[in-house]
């Protein structure tokens, strides 16, 4: 906690006053221009990533980078993509997965999650990804494919059929690679 504390203490000396102008223009004005999903992993930062200003992203972060597709209901993932698309009106959506996802290697390899029963009902959400992927145990392989198949649960969002329909907005897939910072950008299917 005490490594947290000094990051504020640096923020508040360092950074805030750097970027006063933008922060007070935050405070009466949020328009992203991207609705950005990633993986929960800590060494995925969106921000850092695409060298994006506070306001810029509007971020999801779930394991695995998963999205449901859209079923009525409470839902904070659906809920989150309605309000950047519907109501912020954001111009791009991107689905970022990335090398070494854990939940990616837990399903490719297997693995049992017996002892974490939320997470391995999250992930039942990746079944077709996993179904897709023809080789087992292709981590890389089932990151793209998982991303492509997030890609087509977005569709399934009331408020991005429409924005893709009326050409509002366009859908991006990337995979990012840790260890050497490249992005690869992936061709959403029909």
């Amino acid at each position: 906690m005490q490594d947290l504390t000094e990051g504020v203490a640096r923020f508040q000396r360092d950074v805030f006053p750097a970027k006063a102008e933008l922060f007070a223009h935050l405070a009466t004005h949020h328009s992203p221009h991207t609705l950005f999903i990633s993986c929960s992993d800590a060494r995925v930062v969106p921000e850092l990533l695409t060298g994006t200003e506070p306001g810029d992203l509007f971020v999801i972060r779930t394991a695995g980078n998963l999205v449901p597709a859209y079923a009525p209901g409470a839902d904070g993932v659906a809920a989150s993509i309605e309000y950047a698309v519907a109501v912020l009106g954001v111009r791009d959506i991107v689905v970022c997965g990335h090398s070494a996802c854990g939940a990616m290697t837990a399903l490719a390899r297997r693995q049992d999650l017996s002892a974490a029963p939320a997470v391995a009902d999250w992930l039942r959400l990746a079944d077709a990804s996993v179904a897709r992927t023809a080789a087992d145990g292709d981590v890389p392989a089932l990151v793209r494919q998982n991303v492509l198949a997030q890609l087509a649960n977005l569709a399934t969002h009331p408020s991005v059929a429409r924005a893709l329909a009326e050409g509002r907005t366009a859908l991006h897939g990337w995979v990012y690679d840790i260890p050497t910072g490249r992005v690869e950008h992936l061709t959403p299917t029909a």
